[in-house]
C-alpha cells in the first residue's frame, strides 16, 4: 500500500470520528479497504462480537442519528445495514497455509471532545479536521486502524505461513468493546496476539516492545433518586438526592489504600437538582475505580458500591448502580517482547527501542490479551512512537504520519518472525 494511500485513509477516518458503538462510517471504510486488499474471510458487526457483552451502549435515538450521519457521509449501504443497532467493528482473517494463528488488535473509535480550529493544528490547516463537532480522533485510533490495514496487506503480499486475524475493535475509549470482542469466539484458536498504540509520549522513531502496568478499571454510573419538596415551606418532607450524592463522593475518596499495590478512585462528573428552592429528587455520579491488578480494582469496586448504597440509605434515597465500562489488568509476555525488540532494532526509521515501559492507565485490549493467555498463548502490547503536538485526549492532538509506515513495518515483520519461529 502506498504511503499516499495510507495517509488518505488515515485522514478520511480523522474527518469522521465516531465514539463507542457509533463507528458506522469507520467500520464501512475499513471493510471497503479489506475487500480491496482481497481478504474475503471477513466478520462484520454482530459476527465480530459477543452481542451480549457490549458495555456503554448509547440509547437508540443517538445510534439512529450517528447511523444517518454515516449514510450521509457516503458509507456503503450494504455494509452499513450490517451495523444497524450499534453493532460495529470487524474481524479480518487471512489464511496463509500451515502455521500458527496470530492475532492483531487495533482500536477504531474516536472521543467525544471538540477539535482545535487553530491554523497551527495540522488537520485544521490541511483540511481534514473533524467534520463532527464535539467528536475527535484525539488518541490516534485513526492511525491504529490505518496501520492495521497496512499490516494486513503487507502480510498478504509476504511469504507468511499461518493464519492472521486482525481485530478492528470498537469502543476502547469507553472501555466498552474489548470484552465483547474477546468473548466473540474468534480468539479461541489464537496462539499469539499483538496489540498496538501510537504515541504515549514516545517520539517518532521510538518503539516499545512491551507495554505493561495496565490499571484494571471499572466505570460506574450511580443514579440517586429521592423525594422533592419545597425547600422553604416543607424541608422535612423531602429526601435530598444531592445530599446522598455528596456523602457518597466524600466517602469514595476515603476508601483505604491497599497494601498489595496502587489503587485509584475518581468522581469525574456529578450533577443533580433543578432549582435552589426545591429539595433535589435526583442526582448522579459518573466515576471510576482502578487497581494495579484486577483483584485490587475489584477491592475498590466492592467498597465503592457499598458506599454508594450506604449514602443513599443514610439520606432516605434509592440508588441504581450501573457498570458503564470495565477492563482487567494484563502484562506483555517476554516471548513476544523479545521478538518485537529484535525486529525493531533492524527496522529502517526506528531510532531507539525500549524493551518495556509502563502505561499508567487502562486499556481494554487487556481482555483480548488475557483471553489468549488463558488459552495457553502469548500476548504483547506494542508502542509505536509518534510526535504529537498536543497530549492524548486534547483538542490539539495529532499524529506524525511518518509513524504509520514504521508501525506497519515493525509489526508485520514481527508477525512474520513469530510465524517462522513459534516462540515459547
Amino acid at each position: 500500500m502506498s504511503t499516499d494511500h495510507l495517509i488518505e485513509i488515515r485522514r478520511d477516518l480523522h474527518r469522521h470520528p465516531e465514539p463507542a458503538w457509533r463507528e458506522f462510517y469507520t467500520t464501512c471504510r475499513i471493510v471497503e479497504e479489506i475487500e480491496r486488499i482481497g481478504v474475503t474471510d471477513l466478520y462484520v458487526g454482530r459476527e465480530a462480537i459477543d452481542t451480549d457483552e457490549r458495555l456503554a451502549v448509547p440509547d437508540s435515538s443517538e445510534l439512529v442519528s450517528w447511523f444517518a450521519q454515516a449514510r450521509e457521509a457516503g458509507a456503503k449501504e450494504d455494509i452499513l445495514d450490517r451495523l444497524d443497532g450499534g453493532y460495529t467493528g470487524c474481524v479480518a482473517v487471512l489464511e496463509g497455509g500451515d502455521g500458527p494463528v496470530i492475532g492483531l488488535r487495533v482500536d477504531i473509535d474516536g472521543l467525544l471532545r471538540g477539535e482545535s480550529e487553530d491554523e497551527d493544528h495540522v488537520p485544521a490547516r490541511e483540511g481534514f479536521r473533524s467534520e463532527h463537532e464535539g467528536a475527535m480522533h484525539a488518541c490516534g485510533h485513526d492511525a491504529h486502524a490505518t496501520i492495521g490495514l497496512g499490516i494486513l496487506e503487507a502480510i498478504k503480499e509476504s511469504d507468511f505461513g499461518g493464519t492472521l486475524k486482525v481485530f478492528f475493535q470498537p469502543g476502547e475509549e469507553m472501555i466498552a468493546g474489548g470484552k465483547a470482542m474477546a468473548r466473540s469466539g474468534h480468539l479461541d484458536d489464537v496462539e499469539y496476539l499483538l496489540a498496538l498504540h501510537v504515541g504515549l509520549d514516545h517520539p517518532t522513531g521510538e518503539v516499545v516492545a512491551g507495554i505493561d502496568d495496565f490499571l484494571a478499571v471499572s466505570h460506574i454510573h450511580a443514579e440517586f433518586s429521592g423525594q422533592p419538596a419545597h425547600a422553604g415551606a416543607q424541608p422535612d418532607a423531602g429526601e435530598n438526592a444531592v445530599q446522598a450524592m455528596a456523602a457518597a463522593i466524600q466517602n469514595l475518596y476515603a476508601i483505604p489504600r491497599h497494601s498489595d499495590g496502587a489503587t485509584r478512585v475518581n468522581a469525574g462528573q456529578v450533577g443533580g437538582g433543578t432549582a435552589s428552592n426545591i429539595i433535589p429528587e435526583s442526582a448522579y455520579i459518573e466515576g471510576e475505580v482502578r487497581g494495579q491488578t484486577t483483584e485490587l480494582m475489584e477491592y475498590m469496586r466492592k467498597r465503592a458500591d457499598r458506599i454508594l448504597e450506604g449514602a443513599a440509605q443514610m439520606h432516605g434515597c434509592e440508588v441504581e448502580i450501573e457498570t458503564k465500562g470495565e477492563a482487567p489488568s494484563a502484562r506483555s509476555d517476554q516471548q513476544l517482547v523479545d521478538v518485537v525488540e529484535s525486529i525493531a532494532r533492524t527496522t529502517p526509521g526506528v531510532e531507539s527501542v525500549l524493551e518495556r515501559d509502563s502505561l499508567g492507565g487502562s486499556e481494554d485490549a487487556t481482555y483480548l490479551m488475557q483471553e489468549v493467555q488463558k488459552n495457553g498463548g502469548y500476548a504483547s502490547y506494542v508502542g509505536i512512537g509518534t510526535d504529537h503536538p498536543g497530549g492524548h485526549h486534547t483538542a490539539t492532538f495529532d499524529v506524525d504520519e511518518e509513524s504509520i509506515g514504521i508501525g506497519i513495518e515493525v509489526v508485520s515483520r514481527a508477525i512474520e518472525e513469530i510465524a517462522a519461529t513459534r516462540p515459547e
